[in-house]
C-alpha cells in the first residue's frame, strides 16, 4: 500500500475541523484545527531517520494543498528531532539509483518548504543531526529548548554533510558553518541562536507556549500578505541590493493596493481591528 493510499484510508475526522491521520499507516502523526497543521516525526526508533518513507511521508503533508491552511508545525517524539539520513538505506547493495532517489525527495522536499505559502515552525527540542540539521534551517522559523543541539557530523562516517550544508550556509555565518561541516562538532541551542539558525530558545517547559505565541502572531495577520512577504523574502536573498530595491518597490506597491493592504491602512487609521479576506488582489 503506497502513502497515499493508507492516508485515504487512514484519515478520520474528530470533530470541529480537526484532522488526524492514523498512526499505523505512517511514521508521523498529523492533525491540523483552525488553520495550524501539526506534523510530528513519529519514529524514535530510527531516531527519527530521513528516510526514503520518512521524507515521502513528510513530503506530502507538508505539500498538502488545504485552501484554509495559516501556517506548519514540525515537531519531533523522543529526544531526537531527526538524525538524518538512515544509513542502511544507502549501502551500495540499495544501488546508485536508490541513492539518486532519496536525494532528489530530499530535494524537492527542503525547496518546497521555502515555496510555501505559509509560515513552517521547526519545534526543536532535541539533537537535529546531519539531514535534520538540514530540515530544521530549511524551516523559516525555528523555536528550540535550551537542551537541544545541533550538528553535520557526515564526515565522521565518510559522508560528508554537503547538501545538509546548502541551508546551514545561508543561515549561519561562514565561520561558523565551516566549523560544524568540517569537524562535525554540534553547537548548542545558545550557540545556535547566536550563529542565527535558531529563531527562539526557551525551558523545554516553554517551548508549547512560546510555540503558540509565534503561531498566534501569524494568525492575526492576513494570509495573503503573509505569502506574498515570505515569497520576496526568499527571492531577494539571491539578488543584489539595487535590483532587490527595484523589485521591493513593486512588491510594496502591489502589497499596498491588495484589499488587505488597504484593509490594514484603514483599521490603523480608525483604530479597529481589521477584517482580512486573505485574497490575493
Amino acid at each position: 500500500m503506497s502513502f497515499s493510499q493508507a492516508v485515504t484510508l487512514g484519515v478520520r475526522t474528530l470533530g470541529y475541523g480537526y484532522r488526524k491521520y492514523s498512526q499505523t499507516s505512517s511514521r508521523l502523526i498529523i492533525s491540523e484545527q483552525n488553520g495550524v497543521r501539526h506534523i510530528t516525526l513519529a519514529d524514535p526508533k530510527t531516531r527519527n531517520s530521513l528516510s526514503l518513507q520518512m521524507l515521502e511521508e513528510l513530503q506530502f503533508a507538508i505539500m498538502k494543498n488545504d485552501p484554509e491552511l495559516r501556517c506548519i508545525i514540525l515537531a519531533a517524539q523522543g529526544k531526537v528531532f531527526s538524525a538524518g539520513h538512515n544509513l542502511k538505506e544507502l549501502t551500495a547493495k540499495d544501488g546508485r539509483s536508490h541513492h539518486d532517489k532519496v536525494f532528489a525527495v530530499c530535494t524537492d522536499l527542503m525547496l518546497g518548504l521555502a515555496k510555501l505559502p505559509v509560515p513552517v515552525i521547526a519545534k526543536v527540542n532535541g539533537v537535529a543531526a546531519a539531514a535534520g540539521c538540514q530540515l530544521v534551517a530549511s524551516c523559516d522559523i525555528v523555536i528550540a529548548t535550551h537542551t537541544s543541539s545541533f550538528s553535520t557530523p557526515g564526515g565522521s562516517v565518510g559522508i560528508f554533510c554537503s547538501t545538509p550544508g546548502i541551508p546551514l550556509v545561508r543561515c549561519v555565518p561562514r565561520k561558523v558553518s565551516a566549523h560544524m561541516l568540517l569537524t562535525g562538532l554540534p553547537i548548542s541551542a545558545e550557540d545556535a541562536l547566536r550563529a542565527g539558525l535558531v529563531s527562539k530558545v526557551v525551558p523545554e517547559e516553554e517551548l508549547d507556549n512560546e510555540t503558540q505565541k509565534t503561531v498566534d502572531a501569524i494568525l492575526h495577520k492576513s494570509r495573503s500578505v503573509i505569502a506574498l512577504g515570505k515569497k520576496f523574502m526568499y527571492k531577494q536573498l539571491e539578488m543584489g541590493i539595487e535590483d532587490a530595491y527595484r523589485e521591493g518597490s513593486c512588491v510594496m506597491v502591489h502589497n499596498v493596493n491588495m484589499k488587505d493592504g488597504q484593509e490594514g491602512i484603514s483599521s490603523f487609521i480608525d483604530k479597529r481591528k481589521p477584517k482580512w479576506t486573505h485574497l490575493t488582489e
